[in-house]
């Protein structure tokens, strides 16, 4: 199974695809994508989306796994990011690509068995997880593959107790 792990940002988007065959997780690629901060919102979601567009064709995932916005204090930066959130979805509901949601407690949970583990911890575990020499960059990159790797850890001890993770019906 190849997963797209989107770590969505309203300037910065974080992606990482991973592949798990025979149990066994490889990170294909991973990077960013961004839009000018100095464009309007409407203008950076649409430079996302174009984006989007192309790494989902080269990629050719078997589903996309998103990172949710944390709302915290910050309500009006937590929309923000939920709206880069909706363009990847979009993306990959266009194209037929099951689509699932993971906060950010579930990414922690899933990858570094602890659901308040910070930034670092999971990044050092997504270079462990996949055998990688260092901590993929930039941050954004690990965060995706992070995504990914919880939404192939969900699959695998789903299928192991039962209920299907949380999923988003593509169009």
């Amino acid at each position: 199974m190849r997963v797209l792990g989107i770590d969505p940002g309203t300037v910065v988007v974080g992606w990482g695809v991973v592949e798990s065959t025979g149990g066994a997780e490889c990170m294909i690629d991973c990077g960013v994508l961004t839009a000018s901060a100095k464009l309007s919102p409407a203008q950076r979601l649409s430079v996302l989306y174009k984006g989007l567009e192309k790494l989902v064709a080269r990629c050719k995932p078997d589903a996309v796994a998103v990172e949710t916005p944390f709302v915290g204090q910050n309500v009006s930066s937590a929309l923000a990011v939920g709206r880069a959130e909706a363009v990847a979805l979009l993306v990959a509901a266009n194209r037929g690509i099951p689509t699932f949601e993971y906060s950010p407690a579930q990414v922690k949970q899933r990858v570094a068995s602890y659901g308040a583990s910070s930034k670092e911890q999971v990044q050092q575990m997504v270079r462990m997880q996949l055998g990688l020499s260092e901590v993929p960059k930039p941050a954004d990159a690990a965060d995706a593959l992070a995504v990914a790797l919880c939404h192939l850890s969900e699959v695998h001890v789903s299928g192991l107790v039962g209920p299907t993770p949380r999923k988003r019906r593509a169009a």
